[in-house]
């Protein structure tokens, strides 16, 4: 347009009217396109606004979608975990209950109870790697958050609110209790004499029945 102001000054001084109407209709033309192109230049700038916008909440939406991705694949893996866990405790309780009846006399049942032991050992080990503990027991304060009592009995060697036998061992996952622990409690001296011994039961599991090289922490 700057080409165009000397060439328009000086058809108007010659009075060329056909070539100032010329001028004045490239000059025109040349404003509205100009004008379009502001147009199409705001128009492109809105959209791209737009679209960052959209792209800002695209990321957002992505961003919460992986956080509740990974929410939902440790809860369920928690889950899958601590299902297999509590299938796995009866299993705990046979192992225990045979050990305790098993006297081996000849050398075969020796060699079938040391196998024994290899595979409790091993199972042992499984469960620790898990994060599994027992609940303790005997000689701890009854916790009804840890322990179910299922009787009290007078004991001398216990003073009263103290676990005195454990009937059904207990278990944790980290702080989570997979299964309390099922046991008897102190109620004190009572009618018992200071001369009396304690009539705890012997032979009972206690917290840390088991084998000693391999049993699961106690807590």
């Amino acid at each position: 347009m700057e080409t165009l102001i000397p060439i328009y000054k000086e058809a108007i001084l010659d009075l060329d009217e056909k070539a100032v109407s010329d001028i004045e209709a490239m000059i025109c033309n040349m404003e509205k396109e100009k004008n379009e192109l502001i147009q199409k230049v705001a128009s492109l700038s809105a959209d791209i606004a737009s679209k960052k916008d959209n792209y800002i909440h695209l990321q957002a939406d992505f961003d919460n979608f992986r956080k509740r991705f990974e929410k939902d694949r440790l809860t369920f893996t928690s889950k899958t975990q601590l299902d297999l866990i509590e299938s796995l405790l009866p299993l705990v309780d046979n192992f225990e209950r045979a050990k305790q009846q098993n006297r081996p006399e000849t050398e075969k049942e020796k060699n079938i109870a040391t196998s024994y032991q290899g595979i409790y050992k091993q199972f042992v080990e499984t469960m620790r790697s898990l994060r599994v503990a027992v609940i303790g027991t005997v000689g701890k304060p009854f916790d009804p958050s840890l322990h179910e009592a299922i009787a009290r009995e007078e004991s001398l060697e216990f003073k009263e609110g103290i676990i005195v036998q454990e009937i059904r061992r207990g278990f944790l996952l980290g702080d989570r209790i997979l299964r309390p622990a099922k046991v008897k409690v102190s109620a004190g001296p009572g009618r018992y004499k200071a001369t009396t011994t304690s009539e705890k039961s012997i032979g009972q599991p206690t917290a840390t029945a088991g084998l000693d090289e391999s049993s699961l922490p106690n807590r």
